[in-house]
């Protein structure tokens, strides 16, 4: 579940993903998120804010972008034998989850679904998202050159 929103959308997401763990079967949750001047994590606040079933919640807190999310979440996947993953997200951050989630995922044979949290998009976020889009060929570059490092 990729992060990067202020705690109100944090917790958007933490309760969407709440939802879906009550609904139907889940082994794991995985938190990702990096901080922002050293305050505590994206994927920190949001393990804090969890009240859903009790499963295995996993915590990635150092993802900056969305590319990392799905980079630094993917081993925690493999480790576990999990092969198919819900990633949830925010409405106007779908198509960049998508782009980056299919892509690297896939490349690992890790299917993956997309859920959007009902959350009310902002005129920062769109524009956070239009800045955002011209770097994704740069990011998922990145992203891939960092899971080739990963020990097989």
């Amino acid at each position: 579940m990729p992060g990067h929103h202020g705690p109100d959308r944090c917790l958007d997401l933490v309760r969407e993903a709440e939802r879906i763990a009550a609904e139907s079967p889940v082994d794991v949750v995985v938190l990702s998120g990096g901080s922002r001047r050293g305050a505590r994590s994206e994927a920190e606040q949001m393990r804090a804010a969890w009240r859903g079933p009790d499963v295995e919640l996993l915590v990635e807190p150092t993802a900056s972008v969305t590319a990392e999310n799905a980079s630094r979440t993917l081993p925690l996947l493999l480790e576990r034998g999990i092969r198919r993953a819900l990633v949830v997200c925010a409405p106007l951050h779908l198509y960049r989850t998508r782009f980056f989630f299919t892509r690297l995922y896939g490349a690992h044979g890790v299917e993956t679904e997309f859920r959007v949290a009902p959350v009310a998009p902002s005129v920062r976020a769109l524009l956070w998202e239009l800045g955002a889009a011209t770097a994704c060929r740069r990011q998922l570059r990145a992203a891939r050159a960092e899971l080739a490092q990963m020990p097989s």
